[in-house]
């Protein structure tokens, strides 16, 4: 009970005082140059004047931050997070939630939700709790859960009228039971998002238009070689075992019928990287995040990795050229118009909540995204595929004070974004010593 008091204590500066970062360098997110020695001032949780800093006034009685050698980002999203499930305790999912708020996130989308997370996301909305705002699937769709087109009828139904924001797809659904889902989200107006079953496959994903389609998931199978000595057996995760067997000249053609379609990708790119990359667990274990991660959930992780990594059909080779497959495929979808979202998929193997992000982000910048182009996956993507244009995503006068201060330029070197030096959600802010004593609480009840 200790870190939820801690967690959920006042905060220094409450969003009814005016707060003027002044001198700070601002990457508006909507024009290409960045606006330098800026003074942006902040009132009842919203950005109420952006000018020069010789120009601009900053109100009487408002907390001044200096922003000489920072620059002020929009707050950034994650769009394929999980907050813990139904039965864990109000402690444990805001200790997640603040993870991901310290990292500079000021958005998630709970990729698998549960009955209780509908009153985190309203407490969320009302600031009642240091989180990011909330968008949340109802439970997962799959074939368990929904075995047959009448039972996903009622299920597609019942996450409706209890206010979830879209459906979550898992795998085991028939096409019959799919196509039943479709049927009732689109009347419904239930938008649907995540893996792509195996029975349905990417074509028939294109042409239902899913929201966004997550991991990449169903690229793998469509690009797999004609002649390739995989073919006929089942994509093992997202088809690494097809790695080295798969026919690249198609890419062209997925990408033009991925952006026919609308479908919005998030590719979880380092997830991939840490089950499916040559770094040892060993090595894993000690990125410095790992503190906020428990001593048994380490260690699952390292045998999740070393299982998967001498699965039937996977080889280091196949591995190397599956994870190349991908990022020439992200690179490609961009390339191609198709709308990409920042998402890691964590709390998940050697992803811990919010740092991930900022790996994922330089796996973009690897894949040949440029920093500012792997920054809009984060922030003004995820306005425009949200619907949310006029509230954020970028840092414009009236719109919400989700906003991110660092030490460094991040369109310089996208690795800047875990350089953060406070962050501001709804106009309440915190300072890096404010972050730092709430992470520290959360070390401590890992060890």
């Amino acid at each position: 009970m200790l870190l939820l008091a801690l967690l959920a204590a006042a905060d220094t500066l409450p969003a009814d005082r005016p707060v003027a970062f002044v001198n700070v360098t601002v990457v508006t997110m909507d024009r290409p140059a960045t606006l330098a020695d800026q003074t942006v001032v902040v009132r009842d949780g919203r950005v109420a004047a952006l000018g020069p800093a010789g120009r601009t006034a900053m109100p009487d009685g408002a907390v001044r931050i200096e922003g000489r050698g920072r620059w002020l980002i929009p707050g950034l999203a994650e769009m394929h997070a999980h907050i813990p499930p139904g039965q864990a305790t109000r402690e444990e999912i805001e200790r997640v939630l603040f993870l991901y708020l310290a990292n500079g996130i000021t958005t998630v989308r709970g990729m698998l939700g549960a009955p209780q997370h509908l009153a985190i996301r309203d407490a969320a909305a009302r600031g009642e709790i240091w989180s990011p705002r909330i968008v949340t699937s109802g439970p997962s769709v799959n074939g368990t859960s929904a075995p047959t087109p009448e039972a996903v009828a009622r299920m597609v139904a019942e996450q409706h009228a209890a206010g979830y924001d879209f459906l979550k797809i898992h795998p085991g659904l028939s096409r019959a039971t799919f196509d039943a889902m479709v049927a009732i989200a689109d009347r419904l107006g239930m938008r649907f998002a995540g893996h792509v079953p195996a029975d349905v496959g990417l074509d028939r994903a294109l042409e239902a238009r899913y929201a966004t389609i997550d991991h990449l998931d169903g690229f793998a199978e469509w690009l797999l070689a004609d002649d390739a000595p995989a073919r006929g057996q089942p994509a093992f995760f997202f088809g690494v075992n097809y790695g080295g067997q798969l026919d690249l000249a198609r890419i062209p053609e997925a990408v033009r019928r991925t952006r026919a379609a609308g479908t919005w990708m998030v590719p979880t790119q380092v997830l991939m990287e840490n089950l499916a990359g040559t770094e040892a667990p060993e090595a894993l274990a000690a990125r410095p995040e790992m503190r906020f991660a428990s001593a048994s959930a380490k260690a699952q992780w390292t045998q999740q990795t070393n299982g998967f990594r001498s699965a039937p059909g996977v080889t280091a080779a196949g591995r190397a050229d599956w994870l190349a497959m991908r990022q020439r495929l992200l690179k490609a979808l961009h390339d191609g118009g198709v709308g990409i979202l920042l998402g890691s998929d964590a709390p998940q193997v050697w992803n811990v909540s919010g740092f991930s992000v900022h790996r994922e982000l330089q796996l973009y910048v690897q894949a040949g995204l440029s920093p500012r182009e792997a920054l809009a996956t984060a922030t003004v993507n995820v306005a425009r595929f949200l619907g949310r244009e006029a509230e954020g995503g970028t840092i414009a006068v009236g719109k919400r004070a989700d906003l991110v201060l660092l030490r460094g330029d991040p369109l310089a070197d996208i690795r800047r974004t875990a350089a953060i030096e406070g962050v501001m959600i709804g106009g309440r802010w915190l300072d890096r010593v404010a972050l730092d004593a709430r992470l520290e609480a959360i070390a401590a009840a890992m060890r």
